[in-house]
């Protein structure tokens, strides 16, 4: 979302405007069924996340910033004295003023208050759309650990995932697979980021999960050419699904001693394979929120053309048109039938194309 500074109410606080915002699936299903795995119902859904705002005034001690920036928010505020944030997982404060978790609102009004240094100046040549979409980092490079000349599998072709292949390109991937069961996604996905993509096979009648996701996996490997080891080996797995046989077959295609990051969110009781686990010594981690360095990474591959987010950006709505932009993100497709990926609501100040 982009917005801009209007006054401080504390010397490092700001209170940011709307003028751009991207509606993230996490949003859209609070918005929908006002809970999102362990977190509690609420009376009324937040109402955003992701931000961008410009700076009309700064406070004495915002040293950083000047009248005027535009800058992208890292939607999180931490307390800074718990162990998480002093050991540099401060995603993981358990005081955390996050937006549009419960019982805090997001940022989709003309005002939000946050930490000046949660403020980064995006450069001329990023605009508030590309800045509004700083994610993929975390999962990839900060808990992934991915490298140059590595591959990596991504489970579902949405934003999260399309953006997690778009970081693993831009740090000079060897294979990047995209995986999904929608046909038209894979296909966007391999114009966008992708090296490859598979398709995955209908479950047989009376197959289960289990079952089905190790013939997945076998027919994935056999189809991709992937091995266990060695050079054609998938050293990184990202889910981003949250789908039950994704995960499974995740598992089962990791290389030993690889790594598999879990970023979808769907039903939270699932069945794995431990043995995939202990056997190949997985290292299987669950990616929340952002961590120290996204941003600044996210925005510098932004700026230096490694990343294109233009394309991701399928739809754009105003203010007052927000119901209707939750709506499409969660049917998936917009009500004249164009298929979404990427929904941005202006702030209340600005039209559609403000970015």
């Amino acid at each position: 979302m982009a917005a801009s500074v209007t006054s401080l109410s504390r010397a490092r606080w700001q209170v940011p405007k709307s003028v751009v915002g991207s509606s993230a699936n996490s949003s859209s299903r609070f918005w929908a069924t006002n809970r999102l795995v362990s977190f509690p119902k609420v009376s009324h859904p937040p109402k955003f996340q992701t931000s961008v705002i410009n700076k009309e005034s700064v406070g004495p001690d915002v040293k950083h910033l000047k009248v005027g920036d535009r800058v992208a928010m890292e939607p999180g505020a931490t307390c800074k004295r718990c162990d998480a944030c002093k050991s540099g997982r401060y995603e993981l404060c358990p005081d955390i003023i996050f937006a549009a978790t419960p019982p805090y609102d997001g940022t989709l009004g003309r005002y939000y208050r946050l930490p000046a240094d949660l403020a980064f100046p995006l450069p001329d040549n990023v605009s508030l759309e590309d800045g509004a979409m700083a994610i993929g980092i975390h999962s990839v490079s900060n808990l992934g650990g991915f490298r140059a000349n590595q591959s990596i599998a991504v489970f579902g072709c949405g934003p999260v995932g399309l953006l997690c292949m778009a970081v693993a390109k831009a740090l000079g991937a060897n294979r990047v697979i995209a995986v999904d069961i929608n046909a038209a996604r894979l296909e966007f996905a391999k114009g966008y980021a992708a090296t490859h993509t598979y398709l995955p096979p209908s479950m047989e009648e009376g197959e289960t999960r289990p079952a089905y996701s190790r013939r997945n996996a076998e027919k994935m490997k056999k189809d991709l050419g992937i091995e266990d080891r060695g050079s054609k080996a998938i050293d990184l797995v990202i889910d981003a699904s949250g789908a039950e046989v994704s995960i499974q077959t995740g598992l089962f295609i990791a290389k030993s001693g690889g790594t598999m990051v879990q970023v979808g969110m769907g039903n939270p009781n699932v069945t794995i394979d431990v043995g995939q686990l202990t056997t190949k010594e997985l290292n299987y981690k669950g990616s929340f929120r952002y961590g120290p360095g996204d941003y600044p990474l996210a925005i510098a591959l932004v700026a230096q053309g490694k990343i294109d987010l233009k394309p991701l950006v399928t739809h754009r709505y105003t203010f007052d048109q927000a119901i209707v932009a939750f709506q499409a993100t969660r049917s998936g497709k917009s009500e004249d039938g164009k298929g979404v990926i990427k929904v941005v609501i202006s702030g209340p100040d600005f039209p559609a194309d403000a970015a």
